[in-house]
């Protein structure tokens, strides 16, 4: 056998087992597991026959996302914290009431001892029960500083929560898109697949016919074994797609989920305000806002470290009873008023407070430097939301072409005119347009979501509570 026959043989072994393999492989690669008990929210499932709309789909993340309700549960830990900074507005009353036996040695003078008095006191049993209550009347500006602080703070977790948000509703448009971008290419597969069947049908008459060598009919068969494979490929990205959708709704992975198809009408940037989209995003992103927050908690924390250097004037009142006996009969109260004037510490209320103005400078600078970040998040998601949407246009025309020639060929082909050869490389450039076309229109509904996160608008006019 010469090394062509060889070769021949060789290649038609490889397309009978290609060929061989299952079209219907795409549901078994789809199907999750059937021990998963887990199903979307009746109520959340506002699609068309059960499939999920995108609104839909951003409602159900912002219900089942851990990583919002953490940020929920930060939210509130912070508003408890403002509460504890109102606390020492308040006075603090203590209920007391303690037990102690007690002996202890009086010093007297030589003169009462020589006298015969014991100058040993007890055994005694003391036995006290009362109320002490205290209240702070001034502290020098500290607690205020405080509760200014925890305001600060709350505001930066809700800040937080704001901007995981918009970030799991950015990741759940992402994921949509991707998923129907995958089920796209799926049916451009299945598309393809079936055209390289028609061509192995019509290489084959021929080659009974003594139309066209046998060299046609392999290289028919190896582009359908090809087509089998990009469909196994497709079915496989389908299901890795659901369920990269499913992580950003918070839901399993291997949950089976149906979404809706959506129109493809593609908003044109033409028109698009830049400047006032890049200044408006600087005004609300909830990274700045989060940044302004923290810098008014280091201002409050500069106000705190200047308290320290005034004095401290508090009331104090107890009232009770004290006495031998287990019910004590004896009242004992008092009441009164102090002061404490720091006078020196090691020069340690110096170095909080430098310190506490170094931290001031330096969140001033991360709000600049936040600010820069985010008009460079607006002006390049802009550039690639424009340069995907020409790109859609540009496929387009490019798809309508390779499909008439692709039409044209197959008629060449049928006539005689033409070669296996340019059927099968009008058959590959038209496959790779509609991959390139399909990869376009959603990249560029992919940036437009980019872009709306950066701008801070992505869940306007969302139903999103």
């Amino acid at each position: 056998m010469n090394p062509l026959s060889t070769r021949i043989c060789f290649i038609i072994a490889i397309a009978a087992a290609l060929t061989a393999l299952p079209v219907e492989a795409g549901p078994l690669l789809e199907a999750g597991p059937e021990s998963s008990s887990r199903e979307i929210p009746a109520s959340l499932n506002q699609g068309v026959g059960g499939a999920l709309s995108l609104a839909a789909c951003v409602r159900i993340a912002l219900n089942e996302n851990p990583a919002l309700q953490a940020a929920r549960e930060g939210s509130a830990s912070a508003r408890e914290g403002v509460g504890i900074a109102r606390s020492p507005y308040y006075p603090s009353v203590n209920l007391d009431a303690g037990y102690r036996r007690w002996e202890t040695h009086a010093f007297l003078p030589s003169s009462l001892t020589g006298m015969g008095i014991n100058p040993v006191i007890g055994p005694i049993d003391d036995w006290s029960a009362g109320l002490k209550a205290g209240y702070v009347l001034f502290d020098s500006g500290e607690r205020a500083a405080r509760l200014r602080a925890s305001l600060s703070q709350q505001g930066m977790a809700e800040e937080e929560e704001t901007r995981i948000r918009q970030d799991i509703a950015l990741a759940v448009h992402l994921g949509f898109y991707g998923l129907l971008s995958a089920e796209e290419a799926l049916q451009v597969a299945q598309q393809n697949l079936e055209r390289s069947e028609d061509h192995l049908r019509l290489a084959q008459e021929f080659y009974d016919a003594g139309a066209v060598p046998q060299a046609d009919v392999i290289r028919a068969r190896v582009e359908v074994a090809n087509g089998k494979l990009q469909l196994v490929r497709a079915t496989g990205a389908v299901g890795i797609a659901r369920g990269q959708l499913n992580l950003a709704m918070g839901l399993p992975p291997e949950l089976k989920t149906e979404i809706e198809a959506m129109p493809v009408e593609i908003e044109s940037p033409e028109g698009f305000d830049l400047a006032g989209a890049i200044e408006q995003a600087v005004s609300i992103r909830p990274e700045i806002k989060a940044a302004v927050r923290r810098r008014e908690t280091a201002q409050s924390s500069v106000d705190v470290a200047k308290s320290a250097f005034g004095p401290d004037v508090s009331a104090n009142a107890a009232y009770g009873y004290r006495d031998s006996e287990f019910l004590p009969g004896d009242r004992d109260w008092s009441v009164g008023v102090s002061i404490n004037v720091p006078v020196f510490q090691g020069f340690r209320r110096t170095h909080d407070l430098a310190k506490a103005r170094h931290d001031l400078a330096r969140q001033e600078t991360e709000i600049q430097s936040l600010s820069l970040r985010v008009r460079e998040e607006v002006w390049a998601s802009h550039l690639r939301f424009k340069e995907f949407y020409e790109a859609v246009q540009a496929s387009e025309a490019v798809v309508i072409d390779a499909r008439e020639s692709m039409r044209m060929t197959r008629e060449r082909y049928a006539a005689g005119v033409a070669t296996a050869t340019d059927l099968l490389d009008a058959q590959t450039t038209l496959a790779r347009a509609e991959y390139v076309g399909l990869e376009a229109r959603w990249s560029c509904f992919s940036a437009r979501s980019t872009l709306s996160r950066a701008m801070g608008t992505i869940l306007d006019g969302e139903d999103n509570h």
